[in-house]
């Protein structure tokens, strides 16, 4: 059995279903498949990430303009990749691209990707959200630390990936005891190498570890190189279907 910890009985709740977040399919040229499935009826899209090119790019890219501007169509919501490199980047060209990205893609937040987890990096990242705020209105941040961050993150963002990485890592995780004091909606858990067979069981890791927005893909990084977050799962119509009200044929 995993090693599970409750959420606490008595912690804030909302209505908030679960949910998908996808963390970023490849161009919509090399996966036009991916991004027409995302605009079908009864997906539970939380939310999507565009990524044009490790960021916005430098120009406008019509084929992105087109995807973004379909999901807004349906009510999705859009957010911009931005990469934190744990801290490293400067906010200068941080901020460049969020402005590129909401010129050029009118995204409705960003993915802060490669955040920070520890105490010292937090009142840096609390700095870059209250700028990145003051030009959402109002926006939707989320934290890509891809592990348990200092419990302070909970409180500057909108959600938190608390867990990205493979299958083998995550039904054996274990989660904070301090998310229990916080409702499902504020976690996200990005989970690639889910066989078919065990996506019932990754769901229940989810639900009883209180994350509401969720991706599992049989997808992997093979020796490393692969990206499993850029094609849709074998199994899309299943996930959407255990999640949503399925997907039209």
């Amino acid at each position: 059995m995993p090693h599970l910890i409750r959420t606490t009985t008595g912690a804030t709740r909302t209505d908030l279903g679960p949910g998908l977040g996808i963390p970023g399919y490849a161009h919509p040229l090399v996966a036009p498949e991916e991004w027409d499935a995302l605009t079908r009826p009864g997906v539970p899209l939380h939310w999507v990430v565009l990524n044009v090119n490790e960021g916005p790019g430098t120009r406008p890219d019509p084929h992105c303009e087109d995807a973004a501007g379909r999901l807004h169509t349906t009510g999705a919501r859009v957010l911009g990749h931005l990469d934190l490199a744990q801290g490293a980047r400067g906010l200068a060209e941080l901020f460049s691209e969020a402005h590129r990205y909401l010129d050029w893609y009118r995204v409705d937040g960003f993915l802060l990707d490669r955040c920070p987890a520890e105490r010292a990096a937090l009142p840096e990242v609390r700095r870059a959200i209250t700028r990145l705020r003051s030009l959402l209105d109002p926006g939707h941040v989320v934290l890509g630390h891809g592990t348990h961050p200092y419990p302070g993150y909970a409180e500057i963002a909108d959600q938190l990936v608390t867990f990205r990485g493979p299958w083998s890592d995550y039904r054996w995780s274990q989660v904070a005891e301090w998310t229990a004091d916080h409702p499902p909606e504020r976690f996200c858990h990005l989970v690639h190498g889910v066989p078919r067979g065990h996506l019932d069981e990754a769901l229940r890791i989810a639900r009883w570890q209180g994350a509401a927005t969720i991706w599992f893909t049989d997808r992997t990084a093979r020796g490393g190189h692969a990206d499993p977050w850029k094609a849709m799962p074998g199994y899309w119509d299943e996930i959407v279907s255990r999640i949503g009200r399925g997907v039209s044929e």
